[in-house]
């Protein structure tokens, strides 16, 4: 390995901090928060992608001239800058052609560069790869490359939160983008033969819930998901149905609901982790599950002032959360 491999993934592991906990009542039950959002690129796949960056620096697939391409306009494409831009690398993110000026302004205040596709968001992944062949660049593709990285650069988030809990919980709850996280903590649960359950969360259009409970692994709905950072139209290669318990369908006016609640209770979360509890209201009241539970809070709100926690984009985008707000009533 060259000095400057070395020393860059020396510099990437250092940079880590690990993240708190805090506890919430949610009725009877006591559900554990894992903060994610104070990473310095405020979400859960600032770890997911510092694991990506580590694999290809110690694959020779990133160097010290190697400029780098991601596909999205989420926090992946944050994370991918922010690292970059610690490396002294030069990063480019294609974005959706729709992309708010907002979460571009997230991407270049990290020091990367964006472009807006060509294609529709359907080919976002194509067009990136297109790119990076065409400049001779790499291309970070969080969707097949996320789950292998994370596993072979511990320590995983899985190992993280069981080090830091007296003891294990009943259930974790989360949700599945690349499946990354999910497969994580799945993994360490068996590989420790410990009594916790893993259950994920699927919003509306995904593809998880129904290849999960039908075993067809290509199992497509041709339709995005509507909460930001979880659900897929397909399913992705770092989904590993073998290491979960229980996936929950979660409808997106629920997940609505659940974010307004957590914000009444002081937690700045996004969309996704409004998904993960109402995931818990469903062990707790449907199947009678005590707890402890941990789950993650894997972004923060404020990004989603104007939408998920707008009442009135919620009724425009037919995800109005007043059917379900009188069952968060704990």
């Amino acid at each position: 390995m060259s000095t400057w491999a070395a020393e860059s993934i020396r510099k990437i592991r250092s940079a880590h901090t690990e993240t708190p906990l805090r506890t919430l009542r949610v009725g009877r039950t006591e559900v554990v928060l894992k903060d994610e959002t104070t990473l310095p690129t405020g979400s859960t796949k600032h770890r997911t992608v510092a694991a990506m960056f580590c694999h290809a620096i110690a694959s020779g697939e990133i160097t010290a001239t190697t400029q780098v391409i991601t596909a999205t306009a989420g926090p992946v494409a944050t994370a991918a800058a922010h690292f970059a831009t610690l490396l002294n690398l030069s990063s480019t993110a294609i974005v959706p052609a729709k992309t708010d000026p907002e979460v571009l302004a997230r991407i270049e205040k990290e020091g990367g560069r964006w472009q807006r596709a060509e294609q529709p968001p359907a080919a976002l992944q194509q067009e990136g790869r297109a790119l990076a062949d065409r400049w001779a660049a790499h291309f970070l593709d969080h969707f097949t490359a996320a789950e292998p990285a994370v596993a072979a650069w511990p320590p995983t988030i899985a190992d993280e939160l069981f080090a830091q809990l007296p003891e294990p919980p009943q259930w974790i709850v989360v949700g599945a983008g690349t499946g990354a996280t999910a497969t994580a903590l799945g993994r360490h649960i068996r590989r420790e033969g410990l009594p916790t359950k893993l259950a994920v969360v699927d919003p509306e259009n995904s593809a998880y819930f129904p290849a999960w409970a039908t075993g067809a692994r290509d199992y497509g709905t041709g339709m995005p998901s509507r909460i930001p950072g979880i659900g897929r139209p397909r399913v992705e290669p770092g989904f590993h149905p073998g290491v979960i318990d229980l996936v929950i369908p979660v409808p997106d006016a629920a997940s609505a609901a659940a974010l307004l609640w957590l914000h009444e209770k002081g937690v700045n979360a996004g969309p996704a982790t409004g998904t993960s509890l109402w995931g818990i209201h469903h062990l707790t009241t449907t199947m009678h599950e005590q707890g402890p539970v941990a789950t993650m809070v894997t972004d923060d709100g404020t990004p989603y002032r104007t939408t998920h926690l707008n009442r009135e984009w919620l009724h425009a985008k037919g995800m109005d959360p007043t059917p379900y707000e009188p069952e968060l009533t704990w």
